[in-house]
């Protein structure tokens, strides 16, 4: 009897393991058909935080940023304070000269002539909620530059990302943003780590997914097919697009939290893409869409 009991256990874990391959091999499937959409080079990956589940579509390939290396600086900064080198209310003073005038910047458009005292904690949320480009380039003078961001990040193990260019920089010459990279895959890495309760300080913690939560754009992007109210903390990152109508860069990265509460890290990059922004945003919220069926479902 026992023999028999044991030998239908047997059958029964693995029915379940062969069905839940399935559905993870179905939900890539999907994926995959989604990112043809996008008319460019998709890369893609999905972890559940909880359960460790990992799904990706061309998630070790090195893609641009663009914006999405605001999440690493943020997250370099935020150390910086735990090491007290600054503080959260510590203040940086701003000339005009920083506030470049071609690029996104609503720190510039509330303070055009400058000549003000902001905390880093506003910062933080300029760049971070905002995607400000001034207010990156600003922090990322404060705090050394971009090799230290980089020197950092990969400092605790998270290797395959490259921070060579600010937002200055990257705005001189197209091939410039394609210096700043990482993979899909490292980029989940990157969430599931600092996602941890123990890896900044409690307020460090606290307050950088504060101002992920609060990120305004690309609303139409990982949230734009999820249900309403669900908790997203996330970064977009887009490029401007060149005469030949190729986008370098359409990205969102971030934590969904399930109706369970558990986690899923989604990095959706979009890379190289001749189709329109409407298009890219679709395709990033129907894979997120897709990720979040599949999750409620198992």
């Amino acid at each position: 009897m026992r023999l028999k009991f044991t030998s239908i256990l047997f059958i029964f874990f693995c029915y379940a393991s062969f069905s839940c391959a399935q559905q993870a091999d179905s939900l890539r499937n999907l994926i995959g058909t989604i990112a043809q959409d996008a008319k460019g080079t998709v890369g893609i990956c999905i972890m559940n935080i909880d359960t460790r589940d990992t799904i990706s579509y061309n998630g070790r390939l090195h893609l641009p940023m663009q914006s999405v290396m605001k999440f690493p600086i943020a997250i370099t900064v935020l150390h910086d304070i735990d090491e007290d080198r600054f503080t959260l209310d510590e203040k940086v003073h701003v000339d005009k000269s920083d506030l470049k005038p071609d690029t996104y910047s609503p720190l510039r458009d509330k303070f055009p002539e400058g000549n003000i005292d902001i905390s880093l904690r506003e910062l933080l949320s300029y760049m971070v909620s905002l995607s400000d480009n001034n207010a990156c380039d600003i922090l990322l003078k404060e705090i050394g530059g971009t090799a230290h961001v980089e020197n950092y990040i990969h400092s605790f193990g998270v290797k395959n990302i490259a921070i060579k260019a600010s937002e200055y920089q990257m705005a001189q010459g197209w091939d410039v943003q394609y210096t700043n990279w990482t993979t899909p895959f490292e980029m989940v890495r990157l969430l599931d780590i600092a996602n941890k309760p123990n890896f900044l300080s409690k307020e460090s913690h606290a307050y950088l997914w504060k101002i992920m939560q609060e990120t305004s754009t690309g609303p139409k992007q990982i949230k734009g097919l999820l249900p309403a109210g669900t908790i997203v903390a996330h970064k977009t990152g887009r490029s401007g697009t060149n005469e030949q109508g190729i986008t370098a860069a359409t990205n969102d990265v971030g934590i969904v939290t399930l109706l369970n509460g558990k986690q899923l890290a989604i990095a959706v990059f979009i890379s190289n893409s001749s189709t329109d922004l409407p298009t890219r945003e679709d395709v990033i919220a129907r894979i997120a869409k897709a990720a979040w069926d599949y999750s409620i479902n198992k």
